[in-house]
């Protein structure tokens, strides 16, 4: 393993400002906000925002504070965070991110989840936290272009946590990191103390009688998941067929690197009226100039394609997961794109302890709502004290 640090060099950042000093605008229908997308007017002012007040430098120093390291996996380089907590019974808590989203999601709830104590909690709810990036994405890419599927970076993870000395651990994840995790505790449950992910898409069968009983709350779920899968999913369509093709313009214009990200954001988020609702500005766009700094637009889209299998793309569940054998949480964000219905999740996942849902928040819940995930897999970890 090697120490690893941030340093992007200041002609990358010149060159990216000048990028967005010079970009070739396109027109727009007017007045119909962002029913067909970005709407021209925010991303001029963003973009304008990203070349002329944020700073990366200080982002840079933040991702700084914590210890970082690279090491090599089944052939790829693999970045990761690993922050140990000082408290003695730390569990270790592996956090796997998804796409658009980075290790940065992670920043603002890595001291909340290793020291408890400080922020008012119980040393008792510690965890060691380690935080990789899968293979294609930021630091961890490119790749060199071979197959990643979901159980083959799962497998990368096991790897990972023995090489770092546990023997016993929690995975956790969101979109693409929620498919990791339940992997992971499949194929290494002898490790695993239990997994708990913030996404999980629980569609009913085509037999109507599944309909019934379900309350309004489930019902309006089912609506977003229709929407998801009908209208904001074709992002999924054009990753998992083309990536190729949409990597050239995504890794040559950083206005296309933008808007493809942020509309996810607005689609995806508790945001009503713009990604700035749910999350803030300079936490996006350092979630953004990473896949532009290290040129991955493209070798992340390739994980979709790489796993187009098991990808939704209709009002169907994707494959079965395979049998999990140990405790399963799930919390539930409101705002999410793709929503849980816990009557359909214990068909595939029988042993759910602890099934949260809440009022605020969305897909990209470590960052719109630190507070609530941190409490939430603090709870997670008490009860499978309790077990």
């Amino acid at each position: 393993m090697r120490e690893f640090r941030v340093d992007i060099a200041e002609a990358d950042l010149e060159d990216l400002r000048r990028r967005l000093a010079a970009v070739r605008w396109p027109n727009e229908v007017p007045d119909v906000g962002w029913e067909r997308g970005v709407p021209l007017n925010y991303l001029r002012e963003l973009a304008d925002y990203w070349r002329t007040s944020f700073d990366w430098t200080a982002a840079e120093a933040r991702i700084n504070q914590f210890p970082q390291f690279t090491t090599t996996i089944d052939g790829a380089n693999i970045h990761f965070l690993h922050v140990r907590s000082s408290e003695q019974n730390a569990v270790p808590l592996l956090l796997t991110h998804g796409w658009p989203g980075s290790f940065v999601e992670f920043l603002e709830v890595i001291e909340r989840l290793t020291d408890p104590r400080a922020y008012g909690g119980e040393p008792s709810d510690a965890f060691h936290v380690v935080i990789p990036t899968i293979p294609g994405f930021g630091f961890s890419g490119p790749t060199d272009g071979s197959s990643w599927t979901v159980g083959r970076v799962a497998g990368a993870w096991a790897q990972l946590m023995r090489q770092l000395g546990y023997d016993r651990y929690i995975p956790q994840g969101g979109d693409l990191g929620a498919g990791i995790s339940a992997m992971l505790a499949a194929i290494d449950s002898e490790h695993v103390i239990g997994v708990h992910v913030n996404f999980l898409i629980t569609p009913p069968t085509d037999d109507p009688a599944d309909l019934a009983g379900l309350t309004d709350s489930d019902i309006a779920r089912l609506g977003l998941l229709s929407r998801f899968t009908g209208e904001l999913s074709g992002y999924m369509k054009l990753q998992s067929t083309r990536p190729q093709t949409l990597s050239y313009a995504l890794t040559d214009s950083p206005v296309g690197q933008l808007a493809w990200i942020v509309e996810r954001f607005k689609d995806w988020a508790d945001a009503p009226k713009s990604p700035d609702d749910a999350v803030d500005r300079d936490q996006l766009l350092t979630n953004v100039s990473l896949y532009w700094l290290t040129a991955t637009a493209g070798s992340s889209a390739n994980f979709y394609f790489d796993n187009a299998d098991i990808m939704p793309t209709a009002l169907t569940p994707p494959p079965p997961p395979p049998p999990l054998t140990v405790p399963f949480g799930v919390a539930v964000y409101p705002y999410d794109a793709a929503q849980a219905i816990r009557r359909f999740a214990e068909r595939s996942f029988p042993n759910i302890v602890q099934w949260s849902e809440f009022e605020r928040g969305g897909h990209f819940a470590a960052m719109e709502e630190p507070d609530l995930f941190v409490a939430d897999l603090q709870a997670f970890g008490r009860t499978l004290r309790a077990l």
